[in-house]
């Protein structure tokens, strides 16, 4: 597991969705949160890293954050962020973020089916229990996971913020 950072620097945004955090710490990107307000975001954040030290920081993460804002309302266009991911999390945690990366724009997945592609089966609880605790909205995409039988259930930010997510990457993936 790795440490959990010392000092945070922090930039909200807002898009079609609602707001968006994006947090680094000195190793690179730690935090992507989609949320209702700015406020709600800071106290998100605030809670996935308790000790650390919050600061605004907008010279350093704009043209991040306005390639996130970018990549929610036209997925199709590619995602380059100038910092490295940097998510907290168990190793079992870390090894479902990586293989969430896998997962092609416009495709999803079962949660049984990615329990499957980790060599662990029977943990397909595990695995949503892993895209609960993602700190990394959009980029480690667990809103392409779906229930076994395709049903769209529970998502860290909104089933509605899901269930648009995906059809925005349908949408495009169709056009391609």
């Amino acid at each position: 597991m790795a440490t959990q950072p010392l000092c945070i620097d922090y930039l909200t945004g807002h898009c079609s969705l609602g707001g968006l955090l994006l947090g680094a710490c000195e190793l690179g990107i730690c935090s992507i949160l989609l949320g209702d307000d700015d406020e709600s975001l800071l106290r998100d954040l605030q809670s996935r890293f308790p000790g650390a030290r919050l600061q605004a920081n907008p010279e350093r993460l704009r043209p991040d954050i306005q390639q996130l804002l970018a990549f929610i309302e036209r997925p199709q266009q590619p995602l380059s962020l100038s910092m490295p991911l940097n998510a907290t999390g168990t190793q079992f945690q870390q090894q479902v973020w990586e293989q969430l990366q896998q997962i092609v724009n416009g495709s999803t997945i079962s949660y049984g089916e990615l329990a499957s592609r980790l060599g662990r089966p029977k943990a397909t609880r595990a695995v949503a229990s892993a895209c609960a605790a993602n700190p990394l909205a959009i980029v480690v995409p667990c809103h392409r996971v779906l229930r076994s039988d395709g049903d769209i259930s529970g998502y860290r930010w909104g089933v509605a913020r899901k269930r648009e997510l995906l059809r925005r990457e349908a949408t495009f993936a169709e056009q391609s």
